[in-house]
């Protein structure tokens, strides 16, 4: 495995400190705070490791961050056994910092079953091997860059994305409200639905504010804009794995109050939903 997916494998492989409290870290290289697909994969990862039957899997998650995240400290991950019932189980998890609860979440578990199933269907783009890559949209702006931009740019990803609409980050352009996205690992995936779940949690975060502010020609690069998650919600709808091609689609329908709206929906190359999100971020412009 490619050493850059093998430590993202082992960020979300929390130790277990006690009875339902688990401890996680976080990379220091890059990031002024912590990531919230960090956080949010690896809540879900302590959640599932207190349901003790494998046959369930998480179906969906709801979760809120309270407070920046530091990266120089441990988060620490308390979970709350809510219910074990027939066929759901449901669990509440808390991460704290310094004493203070950073992030919020609570996530349903489901024994698998079969039921009526519709889908909407797969928007038609164009295939991954014929978008750019996340290095080829930001090779023209190299020159721009500070020293560290250019060497987080430049640092191995463990996820692969390849982009169909215009990116943002280097754009003043107001652009259309959606952006499609490929994405998958840089490697090869253990089969393990609740691992490949926690990693898609994860990848969820990465693009999905930003859409909220494509109509509005404004970047996370400028110094008088500031961009933070709020809340993050996310629906399993099939077992997948994350090593194969996702079209990433995302929409924004509204942003006021300085808040930005955006859904996103997650297919395989085979045309099937297998995963959907929803995520209110903070989008304020000071004057």
């Amino acid at each position: 495995m490619k050493p850059e997916l093998e430590a993202l494998l082992e960020l979300l492989d929390l130790e277990q400190i006690e009875v339902n409290l688990f401890r996680g870290v976080s990379p220091t290289e890059g990031w002024q705070r912590v990531y919230g697909g960090q956080v949010i994969g690896q809540a879900l990862v302590a959640a599932s490791r207190t349901v003790d039957d494998i046959n369930r899997v998480a179906h969906s998650l709801h979760g809120y961050f309270l407070r920046p995240g530091d990266t120089t400290i441990p988060i620490l991950y308390k979970v709350d056994r809510i219910r074990d019932g027939r066929s759901f189980t449901t669990r509440r998890v808390v991460a704290i910092q310094k004493g203070h609860a950073i992030f919020s979440m609570s996530a349903s578990f489901q024994v698998c079953e079969t039921g009526l199933e519709h889908q909407a269907a797969m928007p038609c783009v164009p295939n991954p091997e014929t978008c750019p890559s996340e290095t080829e949209l930001m090779q023209p702006h190299l020159e721009s860059m500070s020293e560290d931009q250019r060497a987080i740019a430049s640092r191995p990803k463990p996820l692969e994305m390849r982009f169909i609409d215009d990116s943002v980050e280097f754009s003043a352009e107001p652009q259309e409200p959606f952006q499609r996205v490929w994405i998958k690992t840089v490697d090869r995936m253990p089969s393990d639905i609740r691992l490949n779940q926690c990693l898609l949690a994860y990848a969820s975060d990465m693009t999905l504010i930003d859409t909220s502010y494509r109509p509005h020609g404004i970047s996370w690069h400028n110094d008088n804009f500031q961009v933070a998650s709020l809340d993050h919600a996310m629906w399993f709808h099939k077992p997948f794995t994350v090593d194969g091609w996702l079209l990433y689609y995302q929409d924004s329908p509204f942003s006021g109050g300085a808040r930005g709206f955006s859904r996103g929906t997650f297919y395989n190359q085979q045309g099937e939903l297998i995963a959907s999100c929803a995520q209110e971020g903070l989008i304020r412009l000071y004057k």
